[in-house]
């Protein structure tokens, strides 16, 4: 299978590649608009922020590349966050192929030790209709570390509880697919979901096409 990593310049990009390669898979990693359209799959992974993430993919003119992508593509952590419409995080325009917004999270007065960012072990709300958590089963925990996330909404595929605050770890509009914990340090969870990125049938001739 061919499997590309965009290199964001902005990612831990050997986590993620060493993931791949425990499932028997050896990915591409590269910035190359033609060797990402050609690939089966593609991953979008990030850290930082998403300003300077969504600049670099401008100096790599990647942005077009991204958004016209047709074949599965799954973003994760500020990869997730990229695929939205915005992020408050520098307050920039992201690649609008899920419509949804990036917020920062801002835990309840009234729930304790709850620092930011967000970072450890947390629970995912299994939702069935989410090719990705097929054979899972509840509690799966996943690892997260982040400070802004997506707000839950109609794209919303699964999501987690944080200090008072509910927020989408999940997402999906069309093949486009997002998780805002990182797969690739979760586990045999993680292992799961990178695996059925990779060889489950995610979508079918009509549903690849609903993106708006």
């Amino acid at each position: 299978m061919n499997v590309v990593i965009v290199d964001t310049s902005c990612a831990n990009l050997a986590s993620v590649k060493f993931a791949l390669q425990r499932l028997g898979i050896e990915p591409v990693i590269s910035a190359d608009a033609a060797v990402i359209k050609a690939a089966e799959r593609v991953i979008l992974p990030g850290v930082g922020t998403a300003k300077a993430a969504m600049r670099n993919l401008q100096q790599l003119q990647l942005v077009e590349t991204l958004q016209q992508l047709r074949q599965p593509v799954l973003g994760i952590c500020l990869g997730m966050q990229l695929l939205t419409e915005s992020s408050a995080e520098g307050d920039v325009a992201c690649l609008g192929v899920i419509p949804s917004r990036t917020e920062a999270m801002i835990a309840k007065p009234e729930v304790n030790n709850a620092p930011l960012p967000h970072m450890g072990w947390n629970t995912l709300s299994l939702q069935v209709d989410n090719p990705l958590v097929k054979g899972l089963e509840a509690p799966a925990y996943c690892y997260f570390v982040h400070s802004f996330a997506v707000a839950t909404d109609a794209y919303t595929v699964a999501e987690s509880s944080y200090g008072g605050m509910t927020f989408a770890s999940m997402i999906r509009n069309g093949n486009f697919f997002g998780a805002q914990f990182h797969p690739e340090r979760s586990g045999q969870v993680g292992a799961t979901i990178l695996k059925n990125f990779l060889f489950a049938e995610l979508y079918g001739a009509t549903d690849a096409d609903t993106r708006t």
